[in-house]
């Protein structure tokens, strides 16, 4: 880690937010933070909006020592907005995916196995994507299976200004053949066309919105020069000390805002069992509003 990224961390962890009825501690260099707000199925109005506030300040949110059964995480979830159904192995809840490599009676009781599943937002192959998503550990593996995260906003922030030029009024085709563990979807394939450069409707920041490298493309530019810049842009926002990765416990929540992070799971072993449940909040169309925040060098 640099000297300055080093300063940044320290910063971070230093950095106390007014908050009255929950604990923040900063985590990540440039994302996420441990919220103690107590079990989740009891709190009040007040202290969900505190809880909603860090994750809008963090972008994602770590909540520990949860026991949830799909009704209590529904019920959780649905306090940050309008719970909506899984679009993924479902089982049991149609709210609720199950998010596991487990099979039993040989069939598995989940989706997305053992694999990684590459950085991408949720979604973004919808017209309108989920705001936030919610995941819950039942089960986890000794080893392996981290999810890591990275900020959008500071993937723009910290771009050239040549290469934001580039961008800024552009859109991508999102490509919904494949999920996150590049394994073909079946059935109704949607595909979706959203800025480059969305605006945040809560903190009226903007971000980078690439959603998936996988079969993506720029409108209006020959494919060459889409892939060239395509690859220009992930190879930026995802740089390794850009990231903060989680590594597991039952009982954990981690809650992220699709609309200003992207996220990635490394593989872990087959043999060993990984059972989450995944729940998620209704969103809005990607905006990019030209007065909105400028993007500014930061670092």
């Amino acid at each position: 880690m640099s000297a300055v990224m080093q300063t940044e961390a320290r910063a971070a962890q230093q950095a106390v937010q007014a908050y009255s009825r929950i604990e923040v501690t900063p985590i990540g260099v440039y994302i996420g933070a441990e919220v103690r707000c107590g079990n989740v199925k009891s709190i009040d109005d007040a202290t969900i909006a505190e809880v909603r506030a860090a994750w809008l300040e963090h972008l994602v949110i770590l909540i520990r020592g949860q026991q949830l059964t799909m009704e209590a995480q529904l019920a959780f979830s649905s306090r940050f907005g309008e719970s909506e159904k899984s679009p993924q192995f479902a089982p049991v809840n149609p709210y609720i995916s199950v998010i596991s490599n487990v099979v039993e009676n040989g069939k598995p009781i989940g989706s997305l196995g053992d694999g990684e599943a590459v950085w991408h937002t949720d979604m973004s192959n919808r017209e309108i994507p989920p705001n936030g998503s919610f995941l819950h550990a039942l089960e986890v593996p000794a080893a392996g299976g981290e999810t890591g995260f990275l900020n959008m906003y500071h993937a723009l922030e910290t771009m050239s200004p040549d290469v934001r030029a580039r961008i800024e009024g552009r859109t991508i085709r999102h490509d919904g053949g494949h999920n996150s563990g590049g394994i073909p979807r079946r059935g109704v394939i949607y595909h979706a066309d959203h800025p480059i450069v969305r605006t945040h409707p809560e903190t009226k920041r903007n971000a980078l919105y690439l959603g998936r490298r996988p079969h993506a493309s720029i409108n209006g530019l020959p494919s060459a020069e889409s892939e060239e810049l395509l690859d220009q842009l992930w190879a930026h926002a995802t740089r390794p000390e850009f990231a903060w990765h989680h590594s597991w416990k039952v009982g954990d929540i981690l809650i992220w805002d699709n609309r200003c992070a992207m996220h990635h799971r490394n593989p872990f072993d087959g043999g060993a069992r990984r059972i989450m449940h995944r729940s998620q909040v209704v969103g809005a169309r990607p905006v990019f509003d030209p007065q909105a925040q400028p993007a500014q060098r930061s670092h």
